[in-house]
């Protein structure tokens, strides 16, 4: 009987205590503290039967092909997006996310963006950081009770965020592939007519097909007047195009969660006033996060005991 420890790749920190529970079941590998990660998968790659992720690092098919005995992929997360699932199940390799736990704190994290960026929260605490109270004005910034709001995909989180703009008597629509008749809301089938009647329109698309939702065409019917929140994936809007509309002041602002090329940020986004940031915070709860976390275990253990993981995204 083979009672040699599960070795176990992890990309990316965890909470410390589903750190401890890790690192006393399995062996531990730290890809994301290693300044030369590929020694760590020549000497431990081929033993490696899990990695432990998250939705939007997931894990390419260049690295997973060096894990020959990879028997699960666990993401912390729920986006599938960053993982192959068709070479995944080529490969036998059971994956995972952590459905259901993330949505209140993503659609905390939208309201709250909606609400810095067009009452201009950032530009105010920075004028009260540096002293320029009493000496700088301040353009008005934009009235967010009783504002139009669109929602672009009315899965989980695009309905929590419905519901909690409902608190703020903001008038709501929505733009999904089906229509929802018994959600209540607007729906818009064409996402350019949505985008004109709004005022704020809020990303909260899976971005499992990996297309271009937000184009320039799109911000262009958003107009002067609209702001866009982005707390989907970062590659569902054209990056560039929002830049140029920002700049050019064809939109009002934008309140972005997430981002193309994740950690990096155009210069441009980071110099504009109208706009706010956030390091893709969107579950970044300590209640969720071990939540997360504990449903990851779960995840594992079913997997290792040679049961069909509780959360599995494809069936093998």
């Amino acid at each position: 009987m083979n009672n040699l420890p599960i070795d176990v790749l992890l990309t990316q920190p965890v909470p410390e205590a589903i750190d401890a529970e890790l690192l006393s079941a399995y062996q531990v590998h730290r890809l994301y503290e290693h300044d030369d990660p590929q020694r760590l998968l020549d000497a431990v790659g081929p033993r490696i039967r899990a990695v432990v992720t998250g939705g939007a690092k997931g894990l390419g098919n260049a690295l997973m092909d060096q894990l020959p005995a990879l028997e699960i992929i666990a993401i912390s997360g729920i986006g599938t997006d960053a993982v192959d699932l068709v070479h995944a199940a080529e490969r036998g390799i059971q994956v995972t996310t952590t459905p259901g736990v993330l949505t209140a704190d993503v659609a905390d994290l939208a309201m709250g963006l909606i609400i810095s960026t067009l009452r201009r929260l950032g530009e105010g605490e920075r004028l009260v950081r540096e002293g320029l109270w009493g000496t700088v004005n301040l353009p008005l910034a934009r009235k967010v009770s009783g504002s139009a709001l669109g929602i672009v995909g009315l899965g989980a989180v695009g309905k929590a965020i419905a519901r909690r703009a409902a608190a703020f008597d903001m008038r709501i629509a929505y733009h999904a592939r089906h229509e929802q008749p018994a959600s209540g809301y607007r729906y818009e089938a064409d996402l350019l007519a949505l985008a004109r009647s709004v005022d704020v329109l809020v990303v909260a698309a899976s971005a499992d097909g990996g297309q271009v939702l937000i184009t320039a065409d799109v911000l262009d019917a958003l107009g002067p007047q609209g702001y866009l929140i982005n707390v989907a994936r970062g590659k569902l809007v054209d990056e560039q195009a929002l830049v140029e509309a920002l700049r050019e002041r064809r939109i009002a602002g934008a309140g972005l969660d997430v981002f193309v090329d994740e950690p990096y940020v155009p210069p441009a986004l980071r110099d504009l006033n109208q706009v706010s940031l956030q390091p893709h915070r969107g579950s970044a709860t300590l209640q969720t996060r071990l939540e997360m976390g504990r449903m990851v275990l779960d995840n594992l253990a079913a997997c290792f005991r040679g049961d069909a993981p509780p959360n599995r995204v494809i069936d093998l």
